[in-house]
């Protein structure tokens, strides 16, 4: 079988999320059946035939089994450190959401390569529209897909009105903070980092209570991270992520060294960010 390019696949993927997003409102005012699948049109759509190893131990993904909240559920996944220089990419699905590929990441050699810290770990937050399978595709670099899933019971995050109106919201757009924290337990190198943009991420399904209309989708869509100029993941985002687009994640690093992030959002506003040497 061949594999599909990169190219290929970013492009494939670009035009799912587009074609979803255009097709939001129908996809809400349609009744969901219990016995429909949407997970096989959706895997055929993103990545075609190739094949995908489930629970094979490269990727494990975490999240509870009933969201508090379903505009902001945590999820995260760990990567054993037998394997974590292999890990090229992720996709996260929510197979039920309006558009269901979340994000999609490429991992770098900062990420990947950096000193021998043991396994690595990556959160992020996400909404759940409709009670759904949450599911990380891995991609190693010999070009094989592995996957891990879990079930989420939550409703209703696509559409629920942000902690802010849209003009407060608004006016925090951009802000930054980036953390990194050190654990002697875990090795002189051993980081973890925790990324934050004031962002509302607007999904285009949520109600102005002024105005009864829908405020416009905006979300931040591409973010780039960096450690020292080393490439630490660069993530194309979408609708299913939360508001306040927030990643938290372990790597290697000296001591010495700075996060740096640069974003834009749906209407090409950029944003930047940089942690101070120390990690305060």
């Amino acid at each position: 079988m061949t594999a599909i390019t990169r190219t290929s696949r970013h492009s494939l993927r670009h035009s799912f999320l587009v074609a979803a997003l255009a097709s939001v409102a129908a996809l809400c005012s349609s009744p969901v059946r219990a016995e429909d699948d949407p997970w096989p049109s959706i895997r055929q759509e993103v990545f075609g035939s190739r094949d995908i190893a489930e629970d094979d131990g490269i990727v494990t993904l975490f999240g509870p089994e009933r969201a508090e909240d379903a505009a902001i559920v945590p999820i995260s996944v760990r990567f054993p450190a037998s394997t974590v220089g292999t890990i090229t990419a992720m996709t996260l699905i929510i197979d039920r959401n309006p558009a269901p590929v979340a994000a999609t990441f490429t991992f770098g050699p900062g990420f990947r390569n950096s000193a021998d810290v043991g396994e690595r770990s990556f959160a992020t937050r996400v909404r759940i529209d409709s009670f759904s399978k949450v599911r990380a595709i891995v991609e190693t670099a010999d070009g094989r897909l592995h996957m891990s899933s879990r079930f989420v019971i939550g409703a209703g995050g696509c559409s629920a009105p942000n902690a802010k109106d849209a003009e407060a919201a608004l006016a925090d757009l951009g802000k930054t903070q980036i953390k990194t924290m050190t654990d002697a337990n875990h090795g002189a190198g051993w980081r973890e980092a925790q990324v934050m943009i004031r962002h509302p991420n607007f999904t285009g399904l949520q109600m102005d209570p002024i105005s009864r209309g829908y405020v416009p989708a905006r979300f931040v869509n591409n973010l780039e991270v960096t450690s020292a100029g080393a490439l630490l993941f660069r993530m194309e985002g979408g609708i299913s992520i939360s508001e306040n687009p927030n990643i938290r994640f372990t790597y290697g690093a000296a001591p010495e060294e700075v996060i740096e992030l640069h974003a834009t959002d749906s209407l090409g506003t950029p944003i930047t960010g940089r942690s101070s040497p120390t990690g305060s």
